[in-house]
């Protein structure tokens, strides 16, 4: 984690998983105890209330606000779901929001972490996906979090090689010693060649800095293509600030039902979309019914098709 600035010891505090969700679950496995909570921020990546419930731990799940076009951390809300059996899941960038927490945001949550003595699991797959020159933050170089902060990320989505399965918990010891008893009975090793070509991707920091330069290039004109077309559809949208994926208000579309809108919209304009409702775990969070989430992931030509098949479909 050269450019964030952390350093971790490569025989202590680093422990390769295959994958980032292999390393959450065996995080989760290995920090939580039967009753524990698990919070997390919502809506939400759906793996995470599997592997709170495989540690016999309750995923608390507290709404993003959302703030003109952007979703935005409520503080007073989060230090509300603290209890004393609580242990932190932060995703930043955010599945399936595109939200990527700003350094004020992250300073909030470290000091709820630091005034409840939380340990913290990061999910940061999307850290090299930062649009717009906002760079990533991770919630470990805080001041105080790096000794409570289990971070994970892996080249999956930093290199286009998701099906390689070759992710990372990065640190203190006693953290990763705790990942460690419960990864070695899940898969005790994985991937071994292509940790191998990962190691020496990342070994080339000049070489693995432009490939991502490229690659966040590329996505940031892929999310302003989509975006364009969706607000030409009569959608509004949010920012897309992280990762690759874009919320769209259906409501432009005269829809009110994210599942039905997304059950309609490959018959009426030959594009698939998932109901952000998927991905919500809090009762408390009713706006995620009229979003749905696009990817914008694919070719240039595919997305400038879909965006122009959804600005043709609802043309405002």
């Amino acid at each position: 984690m050269r450019r964030s600035g952390i350093r971790y010891d490569a025989d202590r505090e680093v422990v390769v998983t295959a994958g980032a969700i292999e390393a959450v679950t065996a995080a989760l496995l290995a920090l939580c105890n039967p009753g524990d909570e698990v919070l997390t921020l919502d809506p939400c990546y759906d793996a995470y209330e599997a592997a709170a419930s495989l540690a016999g731990a309750r995923l608390v799940a507290v709404p993003l606000a959302t703030e003109g076009d952007r979703f935005c951390l409520d503080e007073a809300a989060l230090r509300a779901a603290v209890t004393p059996r609580t242990r932190l899941l932060l995703n930043s960038p955010h599945n399936p929001t595109g939200k990527a927490f700003t350094a004020a945001e992250l300073a909030a949550v470290a000091r709820a972490c630091l005034d409840h003595e939380l340990t913290a699991v990061t999910d940061e797959v999307y850290e090299h996906l930062v649009y717009d020159g906002a760079g990533h933050h991770s919630l470990a170089s805080v001041p105080g979090m790096r000794e409570r902060t289990l971070v994970v990320s892996s080249a999956g989505k930093t290199f286009n090689v998701t099906g390689w399965k070759v992710g990372w918990a990065c640190g203190p010891d006693r953290l990763v010693e705790a990942v460690l008893s419960a990864k070695q009975f899940l898969t005790f090793a994985s991937g071994t060649p292509f940790q191998l070509a990962v190691a020496r991707m990342l070994g080339d920091e000049e070489a693995w800095m432009a490939w991502t330069a490229e690659l966040r290039s590329t996505l940031q004109r892929h999310r302003d293509l989509l975006r364009t077309g969706l607000e030409q559809a009569g959608l509004r949208t949010y920012r897309g600030e992280g990762g690759y994926f874009l919320q769209a208000d259906i409501r432009g579309a005269s829809y009110t039902d994210g599942t039905r809108f997304c059950r309609d919209l490959p018959a009426r304009a030959g594009v698939a979309a998932i109901p952000c409702s998927a991905f919500r775990h809090s009762p408390h969070n009713p706006h995620t019914d009229r979003l749905v989430r696009f990817s914008f992931c694919k070719p240039a030509d595919v997305v400038r098709e879909a965006a122009l098949r959804l600005a043709g479909t609802w043309q405002v």
